[in-house]
């Protein structure tokens, strides 16, 4: 009987252990487990110590809260010019709502998996190759819209989608890099054919404005040349004035007139043999007399000069 009666209580203790196993649940952070009570939803368990009824209440989900990547695998895409494009990505989600997520699907990751790819051949086939390069932001935004409005009913927040990788064919690869090289050279062309243009204009302008620095040089130096001449005839004449000044003095002082009357037969005389020298024939004055006659003349223009007032004409003009 004693030991009938140990049995019966291990056996109860051990009961008791299970019951107080199945009663306690703690459910750690950002985790939700989703409580049945026979075979019907309950409750959901959030965070920390929860108590359930043992062999009424069940485990009957378990979520995690956290950001979720998932890799959507590679597909072959057929863009709007017919061309297969090789597609890689991977999207994000959050389990928003435990009781959707284990009543909305049966398996909301391959719902999800399943519905990014064919939104993904959807968005790529409205585009066309050139296009699926520059236009990487509108296919991700445009992919998660389209499956976090289906995803609400699954309890699955979709917070973002990358495109990991676009591989077109080979052939075609080939023929954006020869396309590429060709743009890259034509657009060296345009920048030598830029560079020469512009070397031109600027060879242009700078003979020009040599041109016109020339032209401002020669109107200079014809300017200072007339000052210049200007200013030699005006000193000249300045001088002519003075020495007709000073002969006039001169004349006037005693001996004047006599040493007039010589200086005019020497350049008479010397004009005389000047001229005889030019021909084969001897010029000989036909009355000798007219020297005195000119050196008289010659005394009285003299002494009209240096009588007549100032500014006056030096030559009284003829008469009739």
């Amino acid at each position: 009987m004693e030991f009938s009666f140990g049995n019966v209580t291990l056996v109860l203790f051990v009961l008791a252990l299970v019951f107080v196993f199945k009663t306690i649940n703690v459910v750690p952070q950002q985790h939700a487990w989703v409580v049945e009570r026979l075979g019907k939803y309950h409750a959901t368990l959030g965070p920390g110590l929860n108590i359930v009824i043992p062999f009424v209440d069940r485990i009957a989900y378990k979520h995690v809260l956290k950001e979720i990547p998932l890799d959507v695998p590679p597909q072959v895409c057929i863009t709007r010019d017919n061309t297969q494009l090789q597609v890689d990505g991977i999207l994000y989600f959050q389990v928003t709502d435990a009781m959707r997520a284990s009543y909305g699907s049966s398996n909301y990751i391959a719902a999800i998996t399943q519905l990014a790819q064919t939104t993904l051949r959807s968005v790529i086939g409205r585009m066309e190759l050139d296009k699926t390069f520059e236009e990487r932001d509108h296919i991700n935004t445009t992919i998660v819209n389209a499956i976090d409005e289906s995803a609400a009913n699954w309890g699955v927040k979709v917070l973002r989608y990358e495109i990991k990788d676009l591989t077109p064919p080979a052939e075609i690869l080939h023929a954006m890099q020869a396309q590429i090289t060709a743009e890259r050279g034509k657009r060296a062309l345009i920048a030598a054919s830029e560079g020469r243009k512009q070397e031109q204009i600027n060879i242009a302008n700078g003979e020009r404005e040599a041109q016109i620095a020339r032209s401002e040089g020669d109107k200079q130096a014809a300017i200072n040349r007339a000052h210049g001449e200007a200013a030699a005839i005006v000193a000249l004449a300045e001088a002519n004035a003075s020495a007709l000044r000073q002969v006039g003095a001169a004349i006037r002082e005693p001996g004047g007139e006599d040493a007039v009357n010589l200086k005019v037969a020497e350049q008479y005389v010397e004009a005389f043999g000047k001229l005889a020298k030019t021909n084969n024939s001897i010029i000989v004055p036909a009355n000798l007399g007219d020297m005195s006659g000119l050196i008289a003349t010659a005394m009285q223009v003299v002494r009209t000069q240096t009588t007549a007032p100032q500014g006056a004409p030096l030559v009284k003009p003829a008469r009739a």
